[in-house]
């Protein structure tokens, strides 16, 4: 039956008019929360801004501090303002372990580079039940090497022998990353570091192995404190975080021991009850393909969560600095690192912490 005109002509008004309302609309936001600095910004050009670009949302990125005071404070309330979070995988697992964020283990994400199922590609850790991982950065030993000559250290167990590369060492002061690095260096391997110190025989040996350079060590708290120490020639070896080592890059004098490395990692979760859920869960399978995470190595040191990412890291386009050799994943860096356990050092830490402040005022 032929429609009268009138009403063709007020079905095509509505139509026009529907669709320059759905071509007006304002686009969905986003918004993403990080930690600003140099990892903010690779974050931005690698993840942040390409997925905007790509699915015609506007991400907002607002910064960090850390700790879960203002997360809890957004789920209690029900207004959640944060709909994707860049977390230290301890506070991700309290967060978890509290109600605080979205379970979202059964999210499907893409396949690696090589083709291998995503839980075979991220490395140990990088998955949990509300988290997702995308950077990995550790602590290393960082070495002057002007102090050696042709015997260099190498290994772990290098870090503790005075006799054959003398001179003091800088320690972070705290029993996490110390027990582990001593257990290590003393031939505890890598997958039973925990279990031997969750025994009081596996602390004693590791409190013993750190008595052998107590008289030599210089304690620093701060992160730029080893670069400080080495450079100025205070120290012959220090533990470190291995972005500040790449910091010192230009000075050909210090290098890193890979060995033994102690990697810890940055993930996303997604704050409890967020109505934006579904469009965070894109955003995350997005910014943790092997591509963007690869993209993000570029422009800083942390390695990414994925393993098949490395191949397809490529130089830093500031400098044209081949970023591989100074990733904490790469295969030649990672073959003997250890996961902190962050849920270990929450049952563990305080007791330990007591026991290491007996053991400072020892002497």
């Amino acid at each position: 039956m032929k429609l009268p005109r009138w009403l063709a002509v007020t079905l095509a008004v509505v139509v026009a008019a529907a669709g320059l309302f759905w071509l007006m609309r304002p686009p969905p936001s986003l918004t993403v929360v990080s930690w600003g600095d140099m990892y903010g910004r690779a974050q931005t050009i690698a993840l942040f801004h390409p997925f905007a670009d790509k699915n015609h949302v506007d991400v907002n990125i607002a910064d960090y501090g850390g700790g879960l005071k203002e997360i809890a404070a957004q789920v209690a309330s029900g207004k959640i303002d944060w709909d994707v979070v860049d977390l230290e995988l301890d506070d991700a697992a309290a967060a978890c372990r509290q109600g605080l964020l979205e379970r979202i283990d059964d999210m499907e994400l893409p396949p690696g580079a090589n083709g291998y199922a995503a839980r075979r590609d991220f490395v140990p850790g990088a998955l949990g039940p509300c988290w997702v991982g995308s950077a990995v950065y550790s602590q290393v030993i960082a070495v002057d090497a002007s102090r050696f000559g042709d015997n260099q250290p190498r290994r772990v167990e290098d870090f503790f022998d005075l006799r054959r590369f003398p001179g003091l060492r800088g320690l972070r002061d705290g029993p996490r990353f110390n027990l582990e690095l001593a257990l290590i260096a003393d031939g505890v391997q890598q997958w039973r570091v925990y279990s031997m110190l969750s025994t009081n025989e596996g602390v004693d040996r590791a409190f013993r192995k750190l008595d052998t350079i107590k008289s030599s060590i210089m304690w620093w708290r701060r992160t730029a404190d080893p670069a400080e120490m080495l450079k100025q020639g205070r120290v012959a070896m220090s533990t470190a975080l291995n972005a500040r080592v790449f910091d010192l890059t230009s000075d050909p004098a210090i290098r890193t021991i890979w060995d033994g490395q102690l990697y810890q990692l940055d993930v996303f979760g997604i704050p409890k009850g967020d109505p934006k859920k579904q469009l965070a869960q894109d955003f995350i399978r997005f910014a943790t393909t092997p591509g963007a995470l690869a993209e993000e190595a570029r422009y800083l040191p942390y390695g990414p969560a994925r393993l098949s990412a490395i191949a397809l890291v490529r130089s830093n386009p500031e400098n044209q600095a081949d970023m591989r050799p100074y990733l904490p994943t790469a295969p030649v860096n990672f073959s003997s690192a250890l996961e902190v356990d962050p849920d270990w050092w929450a049952q563990h830490g305080p007791a330990l912490e007591a026991r290491w402040t007996a053991w400072r005022r020892a002497g």
